[in-house]
């Protein structure tokens, strides 16, 4: 029995973990020496324990049946297929999802910043590192990375992730440097992606720092409740959702949808409870500045129509996933692990079962499918085998 059972199941938000030199194969020669952090060298003592027991699972049954026992327990490079492509697919296998998009963890951090040569090129290497990573398994979906500060690279650099099969394109949360996301220079970008049928997804990271740290100068030891030093605290998860809802208010409000219909978006790992409300925030932006903005006049629908054709949210588990959908309907939310990273929890089904008593069985399979595979769009979805 898989960890899906019989439930049909895509997942949106899962992560590899990269190794040492995750990016070297994939960059420009002259380039190696200007990421940032590569060698990993703090991180040797977790890394080659890691390696060393992926190693030893390849031939030693007892330790693979022990890791397949602790397949949700074990995390980042600790866990299975973490970094291995062949024992991801068989971590799928044992999961029984049709599919998962498939993030990097930390590849990004090597290359943001204002050097937009390193910027560009970095985001290259990020996407056919992470193609190669799921060329072999059809259920993986990689997800591309383009930041959008330079119109043309990122144009060039859409195309080549496109060529790749990405499964979707990560686009950082933010101004496109000096503009908007919905800047007329940035028109070829989304016509080009809308041409592609492949959506877009914003992610946690990818609005840079969710609140002033200052915030977190209390006077009192600051704590992290998932260890690492790297993860959200109390006060960043009260800031999580500011930047996507900025960003997404921004391309709805400034027409962007009707512009270029075929357009769609995901918002992964950055909550969704949020939605709820957002949705009426939108719609009485619109009835409070119509009069004095002509953008807004131009409108072909309501903001909380465009969410609803256009945009679809991963809750995180725990999220009051019934009630969400008894607000704002079935139609927005869907499914995932984070897989292996350990905000998704030792057993993501079972909570988000507990947080929809009441959700008919039609309605679940939206959550744990379909929105996930209207997303996707027909070409992208993986057609399971067996």
């Amino acid at each position: 029995m898989t960890y899906a059972g019989g439930r049909a199941i895509l997942d949106a938000d899962s992560h590899l973990m990269e190794l040492p030199g995750f990016l070297d194969p994939y960059i420009e020669r002259d380039m190696i020496d200007r990421l940032k952090g590569r060698s990993m060298a703090k991180l040797a003592p977790v890394l080659d324990r890691a390696t060393g027991d992926a190693e030893a699972r390849k031939v030693d049954d007892g330790a693979r049946a022990q890791a397949e026992e602790r397949l949700l327990l074990d995390k980042g490079w600790n866990a299975m297929g973490a970094f291995d492509p062949a024992e991801r697919s068989h971590v799928v296998d044992l999961f029984g999802f049709h599919g998962q998009l498939v993030f990097a963890t930390f590849a990004s951090v090597m290359f943001v910043g204002r050097d937009l040569d390193l910027l560009y090129a970095g985001s290259a290497a990020h996407n056919r590192a992470v193609a190669a990573f799921c060329a072999d398994d059809p259920r993986l979906l990689p997800v591309a990375y383009v930041p959008l500060h330079d119109p043309d690279r990122a144009v060039t650099l859409l195309q080549e992730a496109i060529d790749l099969g990405s499964g979707a394109v990560h686009v950082p949360s933010t101004p496109a440097g000096e503009r908007a996301p919905t800047h007329p220079d940035l028109d070829p970008f989304w016509a080009l992606l809308e041409g592609s049928r492949v959506p877009f997804v914003l992610h946690v990271g990818g609005g840079g720092r969710l609140l002033d740290r200052s915030f977190h100068n209390n006077g009192r030891p600051v704590t992290d409740h998932l260890g690492g030093g790297e993860n959200i605290r109390s006060k960043d998860f009260l800031a999580i959702a500011n930047s996507p809802a900025l960003f997404l208010g921004t391309l709805i409000l400034d027409g962007l949808f009707d512009q270029f219909p075929g357009l769609r978006g995901g918002v992964i790992e950055e909550g969704a409870s949020w939605v709820v409300s957002w949705t009426h925030q939108l719609d009485f932006a619109l009835r409070a500045f119509r009069r004095t903005e002509a953008p807004l006049q131009s409108l072909a629908r309501t903001p909380s129509e465009y969410v609803h054709e256009h945009l679809r949210f991963t809750p995180f588990p725990g999220e009051p996933v019934g009630w969400m959908i008894e607000q704002a309907g079935a139609d927005l939310f869907m499914f995932s692990t984070d897989y292996p990273h350990p905000e998704g929890g030792r057993d993501p089904l079972a909570k988000f079962e507990d947080a929809m008593p009441d959700v008919s069985e039609s309605d679940k399979h939206r959550f744990y499918y379909q929105n996930m595979a209207d997303l996707l769009g027909p070409a992208l979805v993986p057609t399971r085998s067996g």
